[in-house]
Formats: structure tokens, C-alpha cells, sequence
């Protein structure tokens, strides 16, 4: 999928470039590569590139690919925003093959809210009925040490 200069892929993906973003992302500050790389590996994964850029925004949907899917680690890089890129990737992951007829599709967002709600995604319907475990800043704490 192609809007010169950029392309979208479902296969060319660097797990070294979303790592450089999501390393410092609000929502996953200091993950390691490989916990980044063992996501990319187990999720439906979409990539956009800039010609002779390389990655410049990725996304990510965790599924079983029959009853559920959970957007996640959506970003553009700052000198790519504002012109309808996330938008395409988002739109590009919701028509992909495996991720139609789903029960339900969720995500959560600090502030993209308007983003989401053009692919229609709603705040939740009965809230009280969910439940998480949340533990932020998990990546920035110390690695137990290894056991001797």
C-alpha cells in the first residue's frame, strides 16, 4: 500500500526502529528490544515507512484472529504527524483480512481519542464490567538478578 513518499507493510517491519519509539513512550518507557521484538512476533503488526526514512511509524494488534483484538504501540514519528498517516494505518489494520467479524475490538489512549472515534471506536459501554492489572513504569525497575 502505497502514498508516495510512504508505504504501508505488513511485513517489512524493524523491531529496532519501533523499539527506538516505544522505548520512550508514555504507555511502555524503557521496554526492552526483546520484549519489543517477542511482541511483534506474536501480533498482527503494520508499518509505515518514509522513502529514505525507513520506519517512521508502526501499530500493533494483539488476537486470536476469530473473537478479539486489542490495538496497541500506535505511533508516527513527530516530523510525519498532521498529514492523515496514522489514520491509514489504522484503517489499513482494520481491514486486514484476519480482523474482520470480531466480537471486539478495544484499545486505550491518553489522548487520541479523536483518531479512534473516526474508525469508530467507543469509550466503553459498561466500564464497570472491566478489570486490570496496571503496573506503570514496570520496564524502568530494576532486572531481579539472575538466580544463582
Amino acid at each position: 500500500m502505497e502514498r508516495p513518499p510512504y508505504r504501508l507493510s505488513f511485513e517489512d517491519i524493524d523491531a529496532v526502529a519501533a523499539h527506538a519509539f516505544l522505548t520512550r513512550a508514555y504507555w511502555c518507557e524503557g521496554i526492552p528490544l526483546a520484549m519489543v521484538e517477542r511482541a511483534i512476533a506474536h501480533s498482527l503488526c503494520i508499518a509505515l515507512h518514509a522513502q529514505g526514512a525507513g520506519q517512521v511509524g508502526f501499530a500493533r494488534v494483539v488476537t486470536d484472529r476469530t473473537t478479539f483484538a486489542y490495538l496497541c504501540d500506535v505511533y508516527v514519528l513527530e516530523d510525519h504527524r498532521r498529514r492523515g498517516l496514522a489514520d491509514w494505518m489504522v484503517q489499513s489494520l482494520l481491514a486486514h483480512p484476519d480482523l474482520q467479524g470480531l466480537r471486539r475490538f478495544m484499545l486505550f489512549t491518553r489522548d487520541a481519542h479523536p483518531l479512534y472515534a473516526r474508525h469508530g471506536f467507543k469509550p466503553l459501554a459498561t466500564p464497570e464490567r472491566g478489570m486490570e492489572v496496571v503496573r506503570p513504569g514496570i520496564y524502568l525497575q530494576p532486572a531481579p538478578p539472575p538466580d544463582a
